[in-house]
């Protein structure tokens, strides 16, 4: 059985032990939503897997031991456990990881003026989602698909606490998935600074660090998300 859409719906309860609060999001693989456990009231995410996209649990499985080994990352989502139900008799795995209480920056961008971020302030996001990418590149892994859509703001103020949705998941990360993480970077950078609309006002100290959108002008400038974390913090303005 294909299944496109779980449809499930706030206080519909899973197994007599989880309430459901709402849909936080939905990819290719599966659906995420906000749990509740009914029996400490503690609210959790918890990642639905379509059966066709998990042939024999290969997809959750590696999802899960890829957040298990980058748990002391502070960036990434802690995970708790995995479990199942069955849908017409068929098994649904579901991971279960923390609620992270914060806003899409997606939607935080649209909240700002002019729908965008001052250098100053992307500066500072970009240097700790740089930082964030470099823990994660350390133990060898890497996101896989970074954008304002899966990046959750905690705090924000002269420093940005954050924390990642929806990592690609298959295999370790090789040179060349480590690269386009750094290029997805300086796109999302790109991005909350306003986009082609604004690019031309922009300092030239932060065209610099944009390179034209290029990827071989990026990945040459920043061969890591730990050089592009050393370039900010050492640049110098005219």
């Amino acid at each position: 059985m294909k299944i496109e859409s779980f449809g499930f719906e706030p206080g519909e309860v899973i197994y007599g032990k989880y309430e459901i609060v709402e849909l936080l999001g939905k990819g290719w693989e599966g659906e995420v939503y906000v749990i509740k456990e009914i029996e400490t009231g503690i609210e959790k995410a918890a990642k639905f897997f379509y059966p066709q996209k998990n042939v024999r649990g290969r997809a959750s499985k590696f999802y899960a031991k890829k957040l298990h080994k980058l748990k002391n990352c502070n960036i990434i989502i802690q995970y708790y456990a995995q479990d199942t139900l069955y849908i017409e008799g068929q098994p649904i795995v579901f991971l279960i990881s923390e609620f992270i209480e914060g806003e899409l920056l997606s939607e935080f961008l649209k909240r700002q003026p002019g729908k965008r971020l001052n250098p100053f302030t992307a500066l500072h996001l970009l240097h700790a989602l740089a930082k964030g990418i470099e823990d994660v590149h350390r133990l060898k892994e890497y996101h896989g698909d970074l954008h304002t859509d899966n990046i959750i703001i905690q705090k924000s103020g002269l420093g940005f606490d954050l924390k990642l949705l929806d990592l690609y998941h298959w295999g370790g990360a090789s040179s060349e998935q480590i690269k386009s993480d750094v290029v997805e970077l300086i796109h999302i950078f790109y991005e909350v600074l306003g986009g082609k609309k604004h690019y031309h006002n922009l300092p030239p100290e932060i065209k610099d660090i944009i390179c034209g959108l290029k990827r071989s002008l990026i990945t040459k400038k920043f061969k890591t998300a730990g050089k592009l974390r050393e370039y900010l913090e050492n640049m110098e303005w005219n």
